[in-house]
């Protein structure tokens, strides 16, 4: 008896360093371009929570060749997070000849690949400041030249202080680079914003919603099965408890681990929680039948058989064989 997957998750650049003459005028752009930069507002509540200055202790260094940051900013997380990967064994996993440069989406499967969960963030100051005072260095894409005339840079920020308005980063070829956080978001705003950090299934970021884990979870339980994402499964309804999609993703992957009792119990949670999750219902009465509790499980599957959708048929054609 195989369980129903969840309905599919939502899912959702490159790094450049030119040479010569050239590239010492587009060098000259940024501080053209953000020389005016003003100093991002937080909301009040980050600023009530968060202190200041703070600081990531334990992030590496790696010095950033020419085309290589994003190997050598994920190299940073990854060790930080407690991964031994070198430079060199990521450059061949992210590095794409044709754009002189590593994208997104590389380099977040490229951190599942590695065992950990790439998050990413939702682009807000209060985010990024959240996750440093958390204890995770972040990665983060900005473009130092112009937006018609991009130069792409990974770059690791690993604090920050409030009072003068800095943040601290790894970036290029300097360790600890402090920049003003104003002329920083004005490079950072051009790529969009775009920041991830890389956590151990079981941590979580400070800063996202729950259907934001939710989908991270989902795509590293794809990508490393379902008994390395129980830790972060566990971890999410503990701290969303009313998420019924949490419960019900930690039932699938309680059941593919070999524990039907534990997943029976999680599927309970997912129709407490949301008594419309049909899928959930479904999944419950097929677990429950796979126990011997034929009563409960009709009971299950004439709840899921009762809401309209997807899932319909399948409790129906499910009672039936029963």
């Amino acid at each position: 008896m195989a369980l129903l997957p969840p309905p599919k998750a939502l899912r959702r650049r490159q790094n450049a360093r030119p040479t010569g003459v050239l590239s010492l005028v587009v060098l000259m752009l940024p501080a053209l371009l953000t020389g005016c930069a003003a100093t991002p507002i937080l909301s009040p509540e980050t600023e009530t929570r968060l202190a200041s200055p703070s600081y990531v202790t334990g992030v590496p260094f790696h010095g950033q060749r020419d085309y290589q940051c994003g190997p050598a900013s994920l190299a940073m997380v990854l060790n930080a997070s407690g991964v031994e990967v070198s430079v060199d064994q990521l450059i061949p996993q992210l590095f794409v000849p044709g754009r002189e440069g590593s994208v997104q989406p590389e380099m977040m499967a490229t951190v599942r690949r590695h065992r950990r969960i790439s998050y990413p963030l939702d682009g807000s100051f209060d985010g990024l400041l959240s996750e440093v005072n958390a204890g995770h260095p972040v990665v983060v894409l900005q473009n130092l030249a112009l937006p018609l005339w991009p130069m792409w840079h990974y770059a690791v920020v690993i604090g920050y202080d409030r009072q003068r308005e800095q943040l601290v980063l790894h970036s290029g070829e300097q360790s600890r680079q402090v920049t003003g956080m104003g002329r920083f978001d004005a490079t950072w705003a051009r790529s969009g914003r775009w920041a991830m950090v890389a956590l151990p299934p079981g941590q979580l970021p400070r800063s996202i919603s729950s259907q934001q884990a939710t989908d991270s979870i989902a795509a590293f339980e794809a990508s490393a099965g379902a008994e390395a994402a129980l830790p972060a499964w566990q971890a999410l309804v503990e701290r969303w408890p009313g998420h019924a999609m949490g419960w019900f993703a930690l039932g699938n992957a309680l059941y593919a681990s070999g524990d039907p009792q534990a997943a029976t119990r999680a599927f309970e949670q997912a129709t407490t929680q949301d008594p419309e999750l049909a899928v959930a219902w479904l999944n419950l009465g097929l677990t429950q039948q796979g126990l011997g509790q034929r009563q409960q499980a009709i009971a299950s599957l004439h709840r899921a058989a009762a809401l309209p959708g997807q899932w319909q048929a399948q409790a129906e054609q499910a009672l039936t064989e029963m």
